[in-house]
């Protein structure tokens, strides 16, 4: 190699560690302005009213204060929404089974009209949810479950998105396995409990998650269905905390920190399987 060319590969090497520096610099600053906001709250949900108020602001407390978290559970009610959080998203646990259930029966079963009825499923993805909440609520009101857990939990138990990807996944397992197990004398149940679920990890995994997500972030459909305050939702009684406490900004930031940070736990924690997930979804 001449020395020019080293010269060259030398200059070329230096122009892209600076322009690496350049790009690391500029996603760091925008990382951390996007991170403030969250610090600010989780740290101000610690702090008393006053010193939240005072100018210039802080953003490290100087005494720490659980009253804020306190008052959510004896001022708010906090206890009973998260109850019926929890409740909700346990429910939706069960409609993930139903979508993988659905979903490996369009994978591996054939029968009359299937791929028209999934081609249906996947159809009811193109209408947005604000379109069928009037349907829904007037089908449970005819059925006597509004103002009901039931009537909040019922709509959720099927997604369409959820068969979809389970439909993509459960279709690249080996048949060969499924024809020995049933061969073994398995049953369909048994083979999918046993066999199917456990080699449906990595989509399990990434449905679970946002199942999760989706059922601690509830809000709409039990604002509209559920009259009665016992079966609000923590983001409904954030909401009522926004009205009825507004000039309260360290109850506001505990129940935001309430709500908030356990998602962004499970975010960290468990952000590879969802993009593994999706890398693999997109080489299918």
């Amino acid at each position: 190699m001449s020395k020019q060319a080293r010269t060259a590969q030398s200059s070329a090497s230096k122009s892209d560690r600076v322009q690496k520096w350049i790009i690391g610099l500029i996603l760091t600053v925008f990382g951390v302005a996007m991170i403030l906001p969250f610090l600010w709250m989780i740290l101000s949900s610690f702090k008393t009213e006053a010193e939240i108020k005072q100018i210039p602001p802080t953003l490290w407390p100087e005494t720490f204060t659980f009253d804020s978290f306190q008052k959510l559970f004896t001022e708010m009610d906090f206890t009973t929404y998260l109850v019926n959080t929890l409740l909700i998203t346990l429910f939706s646990f069960v409609g993930l089974l139903l979508n993988a259930m659905a979903g490996f029966g369009f994978a591996k079963y054939r029968f009359k009209g299937r791929d028209k009825l999934f081609l249906l499923v996947l159809a009811t993805m193109m209408i947005p949810g604000q379109v069928t909440m009037i349907p829904v609520y007037l089908i449970l009101n005819s059925m006597h479950l509004t103002n009901t857990m039931l009537g909040i939990v019922l709509p959720g138990f099927i997604s369409a998105f959820g068969i979809f990807l389970f439909r993509q996944f459960m279709s690249a397992l080996p048949d060969e396995i499924l024809e020995a197990t049933r061969l073994d004398g398995a049953g369909e149940y048994g083979m999918f409990l046993r066999i199917v679920l456990p080699m449906s990890k990595p989509i399990l995994a990434v449905q679970a998650i946002l199942t999760f997500i989706s059922g601690w972030n509830s809000f709409l459909w039990p604002l509209i269905i559920a009259n009665d305050e016992k079966l609000y939702t923590l983001s409904v009684g954030l909401q009522l905390l926004k009205g009825q406490h507004g000039t309260d900004y360290a109850l506001q930031m505990a129940g935001a920190a309430f709500m908030v940070v356990p998602i962004m736990i499970i975010f960290v924690f468990f952000q590879k399987h969802i993009i593994e997930n999706y890398n693999i979804s997109g080489m299918k």
